[in-house]
């Protein structure tokens, strides 16, 4: 987690940067007087909580869509890193390469082994560059599935933590057949007949996220997004324009609370105050404490009950009305 010197804000977040401006300030004049200021101190870092959860507590669609992009905020290995022990990160889908962009491997959760598969963005710009900025090509998605399917055979549960722009547009991806892997995916996810559950951590676009998020629970994280493309793209293909991704972002309904509204999700995991990108333990076992007892519920069902309620779950999504012939 990165030091009150090196954190980077967002402009509704300058109130909270203002106040860590300002214990610097009193920290350093503390050093040169000698003068004791633990009182003033303890009063501004209490304000810095209070200010964080107020900037939080009446966020737009967009700033939610600002928060879930947000530099310092946790990616999939840092939560692997924070709630689980054990990791082994499994590589490559047997058939072109190892893709960067997608990560997974066993892991115990809770003292239990678990599947984790993710999004992974990267941290710096040689990272992200690496990682493709979290948008897999059809490798990636086909590396997800084999794991999923090595995780059935182990009879263990599957998780996958979403966090992605949407899937890689590039040429390359086309010729390698990015519609039908995640279409595959699609497919394969609903049935599988081991315990799957996912977790929207970051931006959950469109078949980047649809490729690795079906299950049978699916939770976005507070300050999260999913919806079918990103309020910029909506912006450009509307108005021809960036300008009104704001307004984009209203009309497409992207907040966890909307989708919980329209049946799309099954929850919502609060974050830490402020965000998650404020505290990565506590953002983790908030994640961790979550997921344990939804494990437990969906492990006593029968994987036929598992796969029945999954199909049935998705195939009631959407709104729609019949005419007559």
């Amino acid at each position: 987690m990165p030091s009150d010197a090196n954190r980077q804000f967002l402009d509704f977040e300058k109130p909270v940067k203002d106040l860590i401006d300002e214990i610097q300030a009193v920290k350093t004049r503390q050093e040169k007087t000698k003068i004791d200021f633990s009182d003033t101190l303890q009063k501004l870092e209490a304000g810095i909580i209070e200010k964080r959860r107020e900037i939080t507590q009446n966020l737009s669609s967009w700033q939610r869509v600002q928060l879930s992009r947000h530099p310092d905020r946790p990616y999939t290995l840092k939560y692997i890193d924070k709630m689980t022990e054990n990791f082994v990160e499994l590589h490559g889908d047997r058939n072109v390469k190892d893709d960067k962009a997608m990560v997974g491997g066993f892991c115990e959760l809770g003292g239990q082994t678990v599947m984790i598969i993710g999004q992974q963005k990267g941290i710096n710009t040689k990272m992200r560059q690496l990682r493709n900025f979290g948008m897999a090509n059809p490798e990636g998605y086909r590396k997800a599935l084999r794991l999923m399917r090595l995780a059935e055979k182990f009879n263990k549960p599957v998780i996958t933590l979403i966090d992605a722009p949407g899937a890689y547009p590039g040429l390359e991806a086309e010729e390698r057949g990015q519609g039908e892997a995640i279409a595959r995916n699609i497919y394969e996810m609903v049935r599988l007949r081991v315990p799957v559950i996912c977790v929207i951590i970051g931006e959950g676009a469109s078949g980047g996220a649809l490729g690795i998020g079906v299950g049978d629970r699916v939770f976005m994280m507070e300050n999260t997004w999913y919806t079918v493309i990103s309020p910029e793209s909506c912006s450009s293909i509307l108005w021809r324009s960036w300008d009104k991704k704001e307004v984009a972002a209203e009309q497409l309904r992207l907040t966890a609370e909307k989708m919980l509204g329209f049946g799309l999700i099954d929850g919502i995991i609060p974050e830490p105050d402020g965000g998650a990108h404020w505290d990565y333990a506590k953002s983790a076992d908030i994640v961790k404490n979550f997921l344990l007892p939804v494990i437990e519920e969906l492990k006593k069902m029968t994987p036929e009950e598992r796969v029945e309620k999954r199909i049935e779950k998705f195939s009631k999504m959407g709104f729609w009305e019949e005419g007559e012939a």
